[in-house]
């Protein structure tokens, strides 16, 4: 049975590792104040997976893919904004949409619904016009021999994540829950109902005050809608595996 190790990297940033391989999901690093890792110290990366295109989430992921030539897996419209900054479709880009999955070696990441808007903040964030993101998505990592990882990306709570259950049957799912930007203590709880994990990561809180996250309250939310999923508690830079 494989093993992943799944390292919280602050914010919504999260690095997977199995098997020699690494994949980061939504890398925020540089100007992430809760990152210590910078992307000048990363070393290796083999596929890169963006949930759209707010900075907190695109972030510092054409940078890695061009360090460590990872592939960039994301949606059409982040592909195309990549092809706009010299990485292309078919070498460093594999865009995939709704439903779609790309086949890693020993390993398979799909594309899956999220509740999200999203525009991409590039230069036309300041300068204009805005490039159309078309939204956000979240990803499932499916290990040969090994756990299923269900990474939300920025999300609610969506009927959707019943789907998710009963097509990957996530062993742990990855939620942001900070409250303002996506899922709150009752939308979590929930959602961890919907997908009845193993295991769940919170994410996307302590960053900034107004995003925050009281643990205890979130984990007496579990115990009444998900009894039995257990809630992991991660400081940015710290590991869990399973």
């Amino acid at each position: 049975m494989t093993k992943v190790k799944t390292t919280w990297l602050g914010h919504a940033s999260v690095k997977v590792e199995f098997n020699g391989r690494v994949v980061y999901f939504d890398p925020w690093l540089d100007d992430n104040p809760a990152a210590s890792l910078k992307v000048a110290e990363v070393e290796k990366a083999d596929a890169v997976c963006p949930t759209h295109g707010h900075i907190d989430h695109l972030g510092d992921s054409f940078a890695l893919v061009r360090r460590t030539g990872a592939t960039l897996i994301c949606s059409p419209e982040l592909g195309f904004y990549a092809d706009s900054k010299g990485l292309k479709e078919g070498v460093e880009v594999y865009a995939l949409n709704t439903g779609g999955s790309w086949q890693g070696q020993g390993y398979t990441i799909t594309m899956v619904n999220a509740v999200h808007t999203s525009e991409i903040m590039g230069e036309g964030w300041l300068e204009g016009p805005i490039q159309p993101g078309s939204g956000a998505v979240g990803f499932i990592l499916a290990v040969d021999q090994g756990p299923t990882v269900y990474f939300s990306g920025d999300t609610g709570v969506m009927a959707d994540m019943a789907l998710i259950r009963d097509l990957y049957r996530p062993d742990l799912a990855i939620l942001t829950a900070g409250g303002k930007y996506n899922m709150g203590y009752r939308e979590a709880a929930y959602a961890a109902s919907l997908i009845w994990p193993r295991y769940v990561i919170p994410t996307h809180y302590g960053t900034f005050p107004d995003q925050s996250l009281d643990l205890d309250r979130l984990e007496a939310e579990m115990k009444v809608r998900a009894p039995g999923v257990e809630l992991i508690r991660l400081k940015p830079d710290e590991s869990f595996e399973c």
